[in-house]
């Protein structure tokens, strides 16, 4: 049987020895070399070197074998406190990384409030507008299917008659939305679709017999105490741009409403944003065609030049429009799948706070203290009910 030399070398790497045994262990240059390794590894290793008797070489041996379990142990212990470093390190990514999703989703709601306003002023064609941000969406999501960006969603007949409804309430919206935008002032317009959470208590209970807590109702009191004040002392103040704004708001509340009864399956549920998808096509198919009829064809460059308005800008700014559009909705939509609908409700009471101000210094919004007052009444009831959705009743 041949005899192997192990040097215990870390740096030196056993198997290259294991390659070619000494087949003679008593010549002379077996051993020496024997000697010399054993010799360096331990010196190595801080220990001096063993009688040439057997048992000492082999208590020599335990005792090296044992540090190194101890090493091994001590290494082993640590283990679990890096798992948690790695977790803490994971943890504060991911609250990076909603972070900024919060802030692009603010940040393109704010350039799209802005943009929009300044199309809307100099071509007040608002179903055109909103047909064409859909168009846009579209492109963007059949692109994104396209290259593979996310997967594909598969639709069933029962699907597809549950988001159609969904669509259908989405393109009204929106386009009322639009409609408001172009009478009224930015500002005035998020104010009043701040009474969204009265819709959804007051839908809730007729359709459904939900009944609301005391906190909920007591929440609702200064978002409609505050919209009625902003609204009596606003100076661009329309009934069209008001009516359209509170239409608006029903309609999204409606949608949002039967949108939990409609998708009730869970083996038929889409996640966030393929849902977010299908409906800005179907409402962009929709909307289209209704456009055409309401409004004609507006974006021809025939009617443009004889309109006299800048074509370059005005094309500039509502395909920026478009973009804003659909990104920060398809924002909204992913950050949607990462918190809780209440959390997703506090971010969009705090949206709206921000949209408000930034459109009142960008176009210098005349703003008296009791409209201010109003504003910030509606917007802390819009807080204080996304709070209150979060207790729950005590069950007798």
């Amino acid at each position: 049987m041949g005899i192997y030399t192990l040097p215990l070398s870390p740096s030196k790497p056993s198997f290259s020895s294991l390659k070619q045994p000494f087949r003679n262990f008593n010549s002379p240059i077996c051993r020496c070399y024997f000697l010399k390794s054993y010799d360096y590894s331990f010196h190595k290793y801080g220990f001096s070197l063993p009688s040439t008797s057997n048992s000492n070489s082999r208590t020599s041996s335990y005792k090296l074998a044992g540090k190194r379990s101890r090493e091994f142990k001590v290494r082993s212990a640590a283990v679990p406190e890096s798992r948690n470093e790695v977790t803490s390190i994971d943890e504060r990514i991911k609250v990076l990384q909603l972070g900024s999703m919060f802030a692009l989703w603010y940040l393109l709601n704010i350039y799209f409030n802005i943009f929009n306003k300044q199309v809307l002023k100099v071509f007040p064609f608002p179903a055109t507008v909103t047909a064409f941000q859909f168009g846009w969406g579209t492109v963007v999501i059949l692109l994104m299917w396209a290259l593979n960006l996310h997967p594909k969603p598969k639709i069933s007949r029962s699907q597809f008659a549950a988001i159609f409804l969904l669509a259908l309430g989405h393109t009204v919206g929106n386009l009322l939305t639009n409609v408001s935008l172009g009478k009224v002032a930015v500002s005035f317009t998020h104010t009043i679709k701040a009474m969204e959470p009265f819709f959804t208590v007051l839908l809730s209970a007729l359709f459904f017999g939900e009944r609301p807590s005391l906190w909920v109702v007591s929440s609702l009191v200064p978002i409609v105490g505050g919209v009625a004040l902003a609204s009596f002392t606003e100076a661009s103040f329309n009934w069209i741009g008001f009516g359209s704004a509170m239409a608006s708001n029903l309609t999204n509340q409606t949608r949002n409403v039967f949108s939990k009864k409609l998708m009730v399956r869970k083996e038929e549920t889409l996640d966030n944003i393929n849902l977010f998808s299908i409906i800005t096509i179907i409402s962009f198919l929709l909307l289209a065609p209704s456009a055409f009829l309401l409004e004609g064809v507006k974006l021809s460059p025939s009617f443009l030049a004889t309109q006299g308005f800048n074509v370059k800008d005005l094309c500039i700014r509502l395909v920026l429009s478009g973009f804003c559009f659909h990104t920060y909705q398809q924002v909204s939509y992913m950050i949607l799948q990462m918190v809780s609908p209440v959390t997703h409700a506090v971010g969009n009471s705090v949206k709206r706070v921000v949209v408000i101000v930034s459109s009142v210094i960008f176009f210098q919004t005349p703003v008296s203290p009791i409209n201010s007052l109003g504003t910030a009444l509606a917007l802390a009831g819009v807080f204080l009910y996304s709070r209150a959705k979060r207790i729950k009743p005590k069950v007798a």
